[in-house]
């Protein structure tokens, strides 16, 4: 057969293949997430206890797009952090009971000295948000803006 009549056949196949629909779009990514007032969805680590908690963010050198960690506490409370060993600059954000952006610290620096500096909120919270600096900012993100949490029901906070 020569390479002519080959194509041909090739292509008279092609055309009578059935009309496959597209596939679906994948699935949102599974597990916890915040979404924010523009619908920027972050998927967060969840940290519930002090030991996680003391430890944070420290040692590492980045985070991967739209991560972050999300800090549960048991009670509100004014809860200052620090970013001793945290290698990458962080934007926080302090959230209240009901879910509402209490306080946010843009662009906190990375420190690697033995006395860092607190950075308090002077504001009620419940959850802090860490994400990559300039997250907040580039999202629209305000103090006052409500915030969805999903993936989260299953969170024991010691």
């Amino acid at each position: 057969m020569n390479k002519l009549a080959f194509v041909a056949i090739v292509m008279l196949a092609c055309a009578k293949t059935p009309n496959i629909p597209a596939a679906p779009p994948p699935e949102p990514p599974s597990g916890a997430r915040v979404i924010f007032p523009d619908g920027y969805v972050v998927s967060v680590e969840t940290v519930a206890d002090d030991e996680l908690r003391a430890q944070g963010l420290m040692w590492r050198d980045r985070l991967r797009p739209a991560t972050g960690m999300l800090f549960f506490f048991e009670q509100d409370g004014e809860y200052p952090f620090w970013m001793k060993n945290t290698l990458i600059p962080l934007d926080m954000i302090w959230i209240d009971s009901a879910k509402k952006v209490a306080r946010i610290r843009h662009d906190v620096p990375p420190c690697k000295i033995e006395n860092c500096p607190n950075y308090p909120p002077h504001a009620i919270a419940r959850y802090v948000l860490e994400v990559d600096a300039g997250t907040a900012k580039k999202h629209g993100l305000k103090e006052g803006d409500v915030l969805r949490f999903e993936g989260m029901e299953n969170v024991v906070v010691r």
